[in-house]
């Protein structure tokens, strides 16, 4: 999984921090930002809270794993989200693009037996046709050919993605435009790009989910891992803006955004297709 591409979760807030300067906050930030492996958002636990959707990819994940026998996650990022589904099937490979989470990829995931790939974005999967009855894929890139070339017939694709109007009241706060065109609709887009290519779409979904940052770290943090959000973020650059919505979160509280989901589970016709539901 690329950088760019990450998605952090929402956890409980305890607000541990308050009294924090503006400075030391930024700093502390930085550092976690720099020791980060893999895709482990832990450091915003305390810091942010909300982000809960109707579904859980987890859940839905982990069910579709129970019954498969090939399964392949693409853009596994650390592997954190594959190592959670275990018992995984006996023959689970996956791919990944970025080398820092390859290597961390391969630390987690091999104790498991799953087989973690070099996959660069664009090009075609190391792995043969037909060869998984399941792909999944969380906030990663995907090429819809390539999904539908690797699945048997009756395979299901199972993603969960970030939308174009994702957490636009954060670039709003900072006076950056946002990271994507606001008015395209790629849940639209994908869902019909896969009916297009013949899949059978089972499950499709999108939603809001109010985020909330609860202080200029988590911002800092959030948008330096996940570095697409604002591609020209520095905290030298933004310092002016950053100052003044740490004021604005000591003295009125947390930043509320709106997560972007959408989620879609599609199957590749064939005998032993689930129904949609």
């Amino acid at each position: 999984m690329d950088p760019r591409r990450a998605v952090s979760s929402a956890e409980p807030v305890d607000s541990s921090h308050p009294t924090d300067t503006y400075e030391a906050l930024v700093a502390d930030a930085l550092a976690a930002a720099e020791a980060m492996s893999g895709w482990n958002f832990s450091y915003l636990q305390g810091r942010t809270s909300g982000g809960r959707l109707s579904w859980s990819y987890p859940d839905l994940a982990r069910e579709a794993v129970a019954h498969s026998a090939a399964l392949l996650d693409l853009d596994t990022g650390g592997g954190e989200m594959l190592a959670s589904l275990a018992p995984l099937p006996s023959h689970t490979v996956a791919t990944e693009g970025w080398e820092p989470n390859v290597l961390e990829a391969r630390k987690r995931l091999e104790p498991f037996g799953v087989d973690v790939r070099r996959a660069q974005e664009g090009t075609r999967l190391p792995v043969a046709d037909g060869e998984f009855d399941l792909v999944l894929n969380r906030h990663g890139a995907f090429d819809i050919d390539e999904v539908w070339r690797v699945l048997s017939p009756g395979g299901i694709f199972l993603t969960q993605q970030g939308g174009t109007r994702n957490d636009l009241e954060l670039n709003a706060a900072l006076g950056a435009p946002p990271a994507q065109d606001a008015d395209s609709d790629a849940f639209a887009e994908t869902v019909a790009a896969l009916e297009n290519r013949g899949f059978a779409i089972l499950t499709a979904q999108e939603e809001f989910s109010p985020y909330a940052f609860h202080d200029i770290a988590a911002v800092v943090y959030h948008l330096t891992v996940v570095s697409w959000v604002i591609p020209d973020f520095d905290v030298r650059r933004y310092d002016a803006k950053l100052q003044e919505l740490d004021r604005h979160l000591r003295a009125d509280g947390p930043l509320v955004v709106h997560n972007h989901r959408y989620l879609v589970r599609a199957a590749k016709p064939g005998d032993g297709m689930p129904s949609a539901r």
